[in-house]
């Protein structure tokens, strides 16, 4: 898909701050750090509308952005991160909770992986989530160019693996410094729209 425009909508904590648009909207979840925004910006062909930061747990609200005036991107706060209070974390995963629980508009989850390590017991967690609600995922697995493509496979073997991936779900490479993967990951959002 060839992005013509993008922009944050919102920054929200609650349903009523939701866009009232009906367009499709895709989340993207995944650990804390793992590179949500920069899968984001390089989908979207820009620099950082959705901030990168090194330090984990930046996001902390539901970020929605707008695509081509036809989808929602939303950036849900990263999991895993021990840092937070423990009450900011818990209010975290209600606020995300009820975005995955109750929105009509979400086609499927970008679950985001690091190709380079095994996912955690977080990501699993997360994984089990989504198939308990019967919502549609997507993996990731971005950072392929840390990794020999030689060795892509092998890689990709153990995130299908600890997972205990359905069938159903695609699994993708995905690199957000050179673009790879791009084109399949726009090609199956189609799919969903």
């Amino acid at each position: 898909m060839k992005v013509t425009s993008s922009d944050i909508v919102i920054s929200a904590v609650k349903p009523e701050q939701y866009p009232k648009a009906p367009m499709p909207e895709f989340a993207l979840a995944g650990r804390s750090n793992v590179g949500k925004s920069s899968f984001i910006n390089k989908m979207i062909n820009r620099k950082n509308l959705a901030r990168t930061s090194s330090k984990p747990g930046k996001t902390q609200t539901l970020n929605f952005f707008i695509i081509n005036n036809m989808l929602h991107f939303v950036d849900v706060p990263g999991y895993g991160y021990a840092k937070a209070p423990k009450t900011e974390r818990d209010s975290w995963g209600k606020m995300i909770e009820t975005y995955l629980s109750t929105r009509e508009q979400l086609k499927a989850v970008i679950m985001i992986v690091d190709l380079r390590h095994a996912p955690s017991k977080d990501d699993v967690a997360m994984y089990e989530y989504f198939k308990h609600h019967d919502l549609p995922c997507v993996i990731v697995a971005t950072k392929s160019d840390k990794i020999p493509k030689g060795k892509w496979q092998k890689h990709l073997k153990v995130v299908r693996e600890t997972l205990q991936m359905d069938k159903s779900d695609e699994l993708l490479l995905f690199s957000s410094e050179t673009g790879q993967g791009k084109d399949q990951a726009w090609g199956v959002i189609k799919k969903f729209m």
